[in-house]
């Protein structure tokens, strides 16, 4: 009986000890500079229209290298932060835009026709 009594008491023990650690963990990402969510990069591009989707919100451009962000010239899709920012645009149109970017995702914040 003594034995399982100390197994009982372990068990609780490492639970308790578990549960003590990832509430921790959480706590973690209230702290100044321990953000779960990585931090915004922003940056400046120059680039040619390639696709827009007004219905997805999005813009499609064929950019040069922008080392703010630490990006190579390549041709990637973007949201269009507000959506109307795509009013007027075209594609084939070279444009200078700034970009916000947050792990994988990257938005369009402002476009200037070039």
């Amino acid at each position: 009986m003594r034995a399982i009594a100390c197994a009982l008491i372990g068990a609780l023990t490492l639970a308790t000890a578990a549960a003590a650690a990832a509430a921790a963990a959480d706590d973690m990402s209230n702290m100044p500079g321990m953000s779960a969510a990585p931090a915004a990069k922003h940056g400046k591009g120059v680039g040619v229209i390639t696709a827009i989707d007004a219905k997805a919100g999005t813009l499609t451009i064929h950019h040069g290298p922008i080392p703010a962000v630490s990006w190579p010239a390549m041709t990637m899709t973007f949201k269009a932060k507000p959506a109307n920012l795509l009013a007027g645009l075209k594609v084939g149109q070279t444009i200078g835009f700034d970009t916000t970017v947050r792990g994988m995702s990257a938005d369009v914040t402002a476009v200037r026709p070039q």
